[in-house]
């Protein structure tokens, strides 16, 4: 691993990475052999996790190249130096930040969306100038392989490269001096590798987790409101991080939302064959322990060995239940009411604050005190998950649901240092800022009161 690391500081050194026409180009290699592969994708997706080929172009390809062509209309602009304003104490000068790559960034890519969970932050440090080691997820381990074949055949091990293996790589790499680690996971595991990066003060972006919340006011447009969280949830059977992890209705309106999320999760999700998959055995076991709690009220059926759960929807929750203690990340939904605005303020409040937060209201009032009082990642006003998708929005989380933030031009930022230079004028001296100048402290009163 060390070998590999250093491999690429050597590589980074040359400046090889920096010019535009080299990103845009590496950027184009990267398009032109997922394109080569992309059946080969689809095929391991269905293999893995069962993703339809819908499903997996639109959640794993098409945001990949929609992410390409989005960087590459823009990133002449982005790497140009900006001026900035000078102050009148600084006369004569020019202020600058100039954007630069950190060097050799490492990405831990999850295993719910192994290919674009991979690829897409490494489009932002191709972008930005960096060399990368990319450690896809052992729990996936077909697209793990196919993942080193394209790097592979796109790029040299000297610029990108792809390391395969379980958490005792993940930990080799991490006790190593990298310059940048993006890491996209659960909370526990951040928390390991903010303390690996810590050990070597290296700069960090967390894209972590949570338990994000789908309130439905009673003013909400319900047939959307159900329709909407219903395929929110149970996208990736679950295994989404910005997936509704429990629903707040109103009480007034409970019951008519509880008839419309049924309909729709038969509309949708309603066939065995064709629904995605858990990822594996143990992880589909500790989701069906998640079933004693509340009440199934739709769903509720599974088979371990095919690592198969059905959509279910729980009632009768409550905040003392297992399942309201973890991010669920599977597809289970758990229902819980409340009779004030206030009263869903105050509980999303005292929790972590959540990756996601979709409100569904036509109630404008309400819209501008949640947004106004809760803090969150991003989300949606009468919709879910679909922030994600607008490369114009940074996309991460806040507290414990992460720290840092990418796609777009966040993703370029996230593998960028900003450096602030100013560049002083040779033709005049201005006197005043030494110390031997006569009444210096009066003229620099005046200059900086």
């Amino acid at each position: 691993m060390n070998d590999i690391l250093q491999k690429q500081k050597r590589y980074f050194r040359t400046g090889a990475t920096l010019s535009l026409s080299f990103r845009l180009a590496q950027l184009a290699r990267l398009k032109e052999t997922i394109q080569a592969h992309e059946q080969t994708i689809i095929d391991t997706l269905a293999k893995e996790l069962n993703k339809s080929p819908f499903e997996a172009y639109t959640t794993e390809i098409g945001i990949v190249y929609e992410e390409i062509h989005f960087i590459t209309k823009r990133l002449a602009r982005w790497m140009k130096p900006k001026r900035v304003p000078t102050p009148l104490t600084h006369f004569g000068s020019k202020s600058y930040v100039y954007p630069e790559p950190y060097g050799v960034s490492l990405i831990i890519a999850p295993w719910n969306y192994p290919f674009q969970l991979a690829i897409s932050p490494l489009i932002g440090a191709i972008a930005a100038g960096n060399c990368a080691v990319v450690k896809p997820s052992e729990y996936t381990p077909a697209m793990s392989t196919l993942l080193k074949t394209i790097v592979a055949e796109a790029f040299p091990e000297e610029y990108v490269t792809v390391v395969e293996g379980g958490g005792d790589v993940s930990q080799e790499l991490l006790s190593l001096r990298f310059d940048h680690i993006f890491f996209t996971g659960s909370v526990p595991v951040g928390k390991i590798v903010m303390a690996a990066a810590a050990k070597h003060l290296i700069p960090v972006t967390l894209e972590l987790g949570g338990k994000s919340p789908a309130i439905v006011d009673q003013s909400a447009h319900l047939e959307l409101a159900a329709k909407r969280i219903i395929w929110g949830k149970f996208l990736n059977a679950g295994q989404t991080c910005i997936a509704p992890d429990y629903v707040l209705v109103h009480e007034a309106v409970k019951q008519p939302l509880f008839e419309k999320m049924k309909r729709y999760m038969d509309e949708l999700y309603g066939n065995h064959d064709t629904y995605g998959r858990i990822v594996s055995e143990r992880h589909a076991e500790r989701l069906v322990r998640f079933l004693v709690n509340g009440t199934v009220i739709h769903g509720g059926n599974y088979d371990i060995k095919q690592r198969w759960i059905e959509p279910t929807l729980l009632d009768d929750v409550t905040w003392d239940d297992a399942i309201m203690q973890e991010e669920i990340f599977g597809p289970l939904l758990p229902i819980l009411t409340f009779q004030t605005i206030e009263e869903v303020i105050h509980t999303v409040q005292a929790n972590e604050k959540p990756l996601a937060l979709y409100l569904f209201a036509e109630d404008k009032h309400i819209e501008q005190q949640v947004l106004a009082q809760v803090s969150f990642g991003g989300g949606c006003i009468n919709d879910t998950i679909m922030h994600i998708a607008n490369p114009h929005l940074p996309f991460g989380g806040v507290g414990q649901s992460g720290i840092g933030a990418y796609h777009g031009k966040a993703s370029f930022d996230a593998f960028s240092h900003y450096k602030s230079v100013v560049k002083q004028t040779t033709t005049f001296d201005i006197p005043i800022r030494y110390p031997n100048f006569p009444n210096a402290l009066k003229w620099v009163r005046k200059l900086m009161g």
